[in-house]
């Protein structure tokens, strides 16, 4: 068994398949190496191992045993099936002799053949005929032989026949002489023309019109002739002429000769066939017809060739025989002709007919007494002395051929109930009979007899097709003997019996017939002949096959062999005689054994399997939870000891109904065990509710044996997952092989796996979590920290590999399929509503699982965060002084990143680089948050962002990075928080230059200007303002444009221009040119601003009201010679602060020590609040 489950285990896979993608899931198992201990399957006694790899390989094996005895059947038949022009072997080989113990088992045999038994040989003559007279006439004939037999002396004849009739010497010769005192015999020589064949050309056209002449050459005078065939050559006549003879006429000759004919024609006439002349012979004849005609003015008949035949040398049989028609003087042949030539006599027909039969008998008898012939053997081949006694008496009663084999047919029907004959000897003689009897030249009486003697022979034709597999007979022979019985039963067929009782009912207390009147359906009867054999021989196989052991197991075994040795049975009568019914009876053989064996399988085994399926131990266990195995009230209990063979039953009962569509097509709907399944339903619902249990505790047991090393180099999950894959695939190709031909229950069944296996994916994941729990963790006299482990990376590659499978391992399960049958059975709507029911449990799985995986990553991330955060704070303290604290905080993130990116595959650590992302970013803001507290210079903040720069830098891919929102916010509050007073303020006027620029329509009014850079000289043009927003009472304001450079401390000692004030209005024209002159480095600021302040003056000139600004960037000022009026004018919207939830503004508010940042803030909020 453990060998057994081993190869089972290596089947699953060898090795990891090269390429990443693969269409089915289970594939991917099937070519894993796994080195799981064989301890996981001794947990439940390898229970899935055996209901899956097993099982199918169960059903393999069957199916590859019978495709081979299929092939060997057909072998078999092919070697045995008589060819087409095979003779009979036993016409001409010596006869096998039979022993006095074979001949009394052949004896009953025969008498267990339906037949009624044939009287004793000397009550049989007695009763029939008159031994003496019968004796008498054989003399007779004996005396007055005809023919040309001379293969046996008259003395041996008359021996053979006192030996036959066991007639004493002196009882002998007196019958002896009363037959020579008889007169002789009237004989007749019976002369059939046939036909005639390459004759000679007589006529001008190249043809000839024959006739036939024929008479005894010692009565030449006394002719006969046939009709004139004209204008032919191969002449076809078939007319019958009888001749009268002697006892003396036997050195006589019968003569033949063949004329052509010529009609009485004028000259006229002749010369009007000038057009039909053929050749220059042709012309030769006709003018020499011509010439005869016109001198002589007579026709004459030209002889074209004759025959001779002498009449001893015809047997006394008869015979058919083409003969050369020869011609005086000339040396080759002129044609031949074909006669049919007999003897007969003028006896009575009936009478004759009465001696023939009854001297056939004793003839027969005596014959088969002497040889000891096996049964069935005899096909009609007399001694020499038997074959001349039935000879001569044919020829001396004129009996026809088809008058001796009717009397032949009827007297070995008669022996065949004692003494079985060969059947090829009634299909020949039948074959003989067919057309006479169809066309009615039969009288009454021999019909009848035909019938009488049939329904002799017909009980044991039905005994041969009903014992068809009885053993002591070799293939060959059966199968020779079905042949023959079967033309028989064809010819009785094609007469059409009507009225006829040929299946008396106490013959055939088998047959089903329920007509009103008498039984002559041959194929009825052969029917029920077929179905009662099948039903005796699988009486016989119950009953020998039946074991003393009855348990449920062992009537399980006994099912099994049972539909076996069926189906073997059909393939049998497939191969072998299917084809021979259908061709020689029109009937289906197959077809009618399996509609017989369906009905008795159904019978049989659905009783059996409901009781052993609701016999089935059931479980009772407390429920399922995922943080432990569910656990069994009765551990010791085996829940399925019997479930290998019922599913084996199941595979049984599949294969034979399946044979059974190929074979009977029409009638499949109408049969019982269509609906098999049905019986196994319980048992399978049963299965799916162990199988389950067993997985969980499974998935415990592996999960706990689990290394957490990779089961291949190439491969990044370890043997659990691999275990936990197994039991899905194994109920998967348990599933597949029940092959569940009911659509309904078939989802039922796909859902209960799908929810199944869904809930071993969570139980799996859930058991993995908690095996990895606390790996990792360590401790010194220094510091506390986690290292990500090879472990922690295994466990949450396993779950997102038991994850992947669920969607293949639904479609793996055909669930597309079933629901297409359900909507063509119920409503599209119908199946849609299962579909989203069945979607939902695998979504809700696989999300389930997922936020597992997730759960873990972010442990792993959560447990790398204390070390971080530590380590980061210390950079930021010691600065360049803690060096060794930077290069510690780089290995570390070097390290755990490395391992995860080995480790993990490229989703996972792709999830788990975003969730550090994240928590870097949380830990930043709680230190950032902190130190703001503690009001931290800048130079702190900005060597923690040089900290977090580094370690960004060790990331394997350090672009992912700037995916990250909350870490790209975190990193720009500490660049803020970095930045010196006065770099921050500056740094406030570029985002309020940014919002500004995105501004549109202001209510404070626009601001028109030119400006460029004329070498390191800026020209600035003020030119006008437009809709100014009112300061004044009277609607109007007094403005005035003040001009600031920033940032403000590198422009120290730079003037700030001022235009003149345009008093009481909206649109001042300001038109003024202010050249400021600045060094090159000033000129080259590139993040340089230009503010233009409108304000309103006010009337003393102490408190003048601010009205709006605008700014223009250094960067969009034209660097050019041309002069500034040529410029195009740049169009500003006057703009006011609007907000202090900047980070920059929030940065300087921290600054509450510095006056730069204060003063800066409150003048900022002025404006905002003019």
């Amino acid at each position: 068994m453990k060998e057994q489950q081993k190869k089972i285990k290596d089947s699953v896979g060898v090795k990891l398949l090269k390429k990443k993608k693969r269409t089915s899931w289970f594939l991917k198992v099937k070519d894993i190496y796994s080195r799981s201990d064989e301890r996981i399957q001794q947990v439940d006694g390898g229970f899935f191992e055996k209901f899956g790899s097993l099982f199918r390989e169960h059903a393999e094996m069957a199916k590859t045993k019978e495709q081979e005895e299929k092939r060997e059947v057909a072998e078999k038949a092919a070697e045995i099936t008589p060819k087409e022009g095979d003779e009979e072997d036993n016409d001409e080989t010596t006869l096998p002799v039979i022993a006095e113990s074979e001949a009394e088992d052949s004896a009953a045999s025969a008498s267990d053949s339906d037949s009624e038994t044939e009287k004793d040989k000397g009550d049989l003559i007695a009763a029939a005929f008159n031994i003496d007279e019968l004796y008498t006439e054989i003399l007779y004939i004996i005396i007055h032989n005809v023919g040309c037999n001379v293969e046996v002396s008259q003395n041996a004849l008359f021996s053979y026949a006192q030996d036959a009739f066991r007639i004493p010497n002196d009882k002998h010769r007196k019958l002896m002489e009363e037959a020579e005192s008889k007169a002789d015999p009237e004989l007749m020589i019976n002369v059939e023309v046939i036909e005639a064949k390459e004759l000679r050309s007589k006529d001008s056209n190249g043809l000839s019109d024959p006739f036939v002449t024929l008479y005894l050459a010692s009565n030449s005078s006394h002719r006969y002739n046939t009709s004139v065939k004209s204008m032919t050559l191969n002449p076809i006549w078939e007319e019958h002429f009888a001749l009268p003879i002697t006892d003396k006429s036997i050195d006589d000759s019968l003569c033949l000769e063949v004329w052509d004919f010529d009609p009485a024609e004028t000259v006229k006439e002749k010369l009007g066939k000038i057009f039909d002349v053929k050749g220059v012979k042709g012309m030769r004849k006709l003018v020499k017809e011509i010439a005869v005609t016109a001198t002589t003015g007579q026709h004459v008949n030209e002889l074209i060739g004759r025959a001779n035949i002498p009449l001893n040398t015809i047997p006394a049989s008869g015979m058919t025989m083409w003969y050369s028609l020869d011609k005086k003087n000339k040396v080759t042949r002129q044609g031949i002709v074909k006669v049919r030539v007999s003897f007969s006599s003028g006896k009575n027909n009936q009478v004759a007919q009465q001696e023939h039969r009854h001297m056939r008998r004793i003839i027969l008898l005596h014959e088969l007494e002497l040889s000891k012939v096996a049964p069935h053997w005899w096909c009609g081949n007399f001694t020499y002395q038997g074959q001349q006694l039935l000879d001569q008496h044919i020829a001396q009663s004129g009996l026809t051929q088809t008058e001796v084999e009717l009397c032949a047919y009827s007297v070995y029907a008669g022996v065949h109930q004692n003494h079985p004959l060969s059947f090829t000897l009634f299909s020949k003689s039948l074959e003989k009979l067919v057309k006479p009897l169809q066309t009615e030249t039969i009288c009454e009486e021999e019909v009848k007899l035909f019938w009488e003697a049939t329904k002799k022979l017909l009980p044991s034709c039905f005994s041969i097709i009903r014992k068809i597999r009885k053993k002591g007979t070799t293939e060959k022979a059966v199968m020779k003997q079905v042949i023959e019985v079967l033309k028989i039963l064809n010819y009785i067929g094609i007469l059409e019996p009507r009225n006829i009782e040929l299946f008396p009912s106490n013959l055939y207390p088998w047959v089903t017939f329920h007509g009103d009147g008498p039984n002559c359906d041959i194929l009825g009867t052969l029917s029920d002949a077929v179905s009662q054999g099948a039903n005796d021989w699988l009486n016989h196989l119950i009953e020998n096959n039946r074991k003393p052991d009855e348990s449920e197991l062992a009537r399980l075994q006994n099912l099994i062999q049972l539909i076996q040795l069926v189906r073997s049975d059909l393939q049998k009568a497939i191969e072998f005689y299917d084809k021979l019914f259908i061709d020689l009876v029109k009937f289906q053989y197959a077809k009618c054994l399996y509609i017989f064996y369906q009905a008795k399988i159904a019978t049989l085994c659905e009783p059996e399997v409901r009781e052993i399926c609701k016999s089935l131990k059931k479980l009772h266990y407390i429920g399922y939870s995922y943080t432990s195995a569910p656990t069994n009230s009765d551990p010791e209990e085996d829940p399925l000891s019997e479930g290998t063979s019922l599913f084996e039953v199941y595979l049984a009962v599949q294969r034979f109904v399946t044979l059974g569509q190929g074979l009977c097509p029409a009638d499949y709907d109408t049969f019982h065990i269509k609906n098999f399944h049905q019986w196994f339903h319980g048992g399978v619902a049963q299965w799916l509710d162990i199988a389950v249990y067993k997985a969980l505790i499974r998935i415990e047991k592996a999960v706990e044996l689990d290394q957490l090393v990779h089961v291949d180099t190439n491969l990044k999950y370890s043997s659990s997952a691999v275990d936990a894959l197994t039991i899905f695939y194994q109920v998967k190709t348990f599933w597949q092989q029940l092959n569940w031909p009911d659509v309904e229950g078939c989802y039922t069944f796909i859902a209960k796996i799908i929810d199944d296996i869904c809930r071993c994916c969570v139980f799996y994941a859930d058991k993995m979590a908690a095996r990895v729990d606390g790996m990792g963790d360590s401790q010194d006299v220094y510091e506390k920290k986690f290292e990500v482990t090879n472990e922690w990376c295994l466990a949450i590659n396993n779950i997102d590999y038991v994850r992947e499978t669920l969607e293949p391992f639904t479609r793996d399960l055909g669930m597309e399929d079933v629901l297409k049958k359900l909507a063509d059975i119920k409503s599209p709507v119908e199946a849609d509503r299962c579909r989203n029911t069945l979607n939902n449990v695998i979504s809700n799985a696989i999300d389930t699982v997922r936020n597992k995986i997730i759960e873990l990553l972010e442990i792993v991330a959560n447990k790398m965060g204390p070390s971080m955060k530590r380590l980061l704070i210390e950079g930021a303290e010691l600065g360049s002084q803690g060096c060794n604290t930077i290069d510690r905080l780089m290995m570390y993130v070097d390290t755990n990143l490395s391992t995860l990116h080995r480790e993990l595959n490229d989703e996972n650590f792709n999830r788990i680089l975003e969730i550090v992302w994240d928590l870097l970013s949380e830990i930043l803001n709680e230190i950032i948050q902190t130190n703001l507290e503690k009001r931290r210079p800048p130079p702190f903040f900005a060597k923690l962002r040089e900290t977090l720069n580094l370690m960004l830098g060790s990331f394997k891919n350090p672009d992912d990075c700037s995916n990250c929102d909350a870490l790209r916010r975190t990193e720009q509050i500490l660049k803020i928080n970095g930045l010196e007073t006065a770099d921050l303020i500056h740094q406030a006027y570029i985002e309020m230059a940014n919002i500004f620029d995105k501004s549109k329509e202001t209510p404070y009014g626009e601001i028109s200007f030119r400006c460029r850079f004329q070498g390191d000289s800026l020209q600035i043009e003020v030119i006008n303002a437009r809709n100014l927003f009112a300061m004044d009472s009277n609607g109007a304001s007094d403005s005035f444009v003040r001009i600031h450079l920033f940032p403000e401390h590198k422009f120290i000692g730079v003037d700030k221009p001022k235009t003149k004030t345009h008093n009481k209005t909206l649109f001042p024209l300001y038109d003024e040119t202010f050249t400021i002159d600045l060094n090159p480095e000033q000129a080259s600021i590139e993040d340089g601003l230009i503010l233009f302040s409108v304000k309103d003056k006010d009337m003393l000139g102490y408190n003048n009201q601010y009205i709006g600004e605008a700014f223009l960037k250094f960067k969009d000022i034209p660097r050019t010679e041309s002069s500034l009026s040529s410029l195009p004018q740049v169009k500003k919207w006057l703009c006011r602060p609007t907000t202090t939830e900047t980070n920059v503004l929030k940065a300087l508010e921290t600054r509450q020590g510095d006056k730069q940042a204060k003063d800066f803030l409150r003048k900022y909020k002025q404006r905002m609040g003019s």
